[in-house]
């Protein structure tokens, strides 16, 4: 699936870069400008960050489910990169009705 539109990146080229992330670091957090750095991009009109960080949140959850990890460390992590998505919520900085987003 098409994620960005503006730079022809698709879910899997995203989730990818993803786990090449985590595997240099388990415990980053991660972010579309991350994401898109590591693929030598960069955001153009950025409609596409709400979908990555949903996918880089579940990716990510996949991830650490997969690894020796404890399950407290788990929750704990991923509590609070969805308490910053609440935080720092896209749709008062994406200047756009939600109603256009997949995720």
């Amino acid at each position: 699936m098409l994620v960005c539109h503006c730079n022809l990146i698709t879910e899997k080229e995203i989730e990818e870069a993803i786990i090449d992330l985590l595997e240099a670091d388990p415990w980053q957090l991660i972010v579309p400008a991350k994401v898109y750095h590591s693929l030598q991009k960069r955001g153009r009109c950025c409609g596409c960050f709400p979908n990555v960080v949903e996918t880089i949140i579940r990716v990510t959850e996949h991830y650490h489910l997969r690894s020796d990890a404890s399950e407290v460390d788990i929750v704990s992590h991923m509590d609070r990169v969805r308490e910053l998505r609440v935080q720092y919520g896209s749709r008062n900085h994406e200047r756009r009705n939600a109603g256009h987003r997949a995720a």
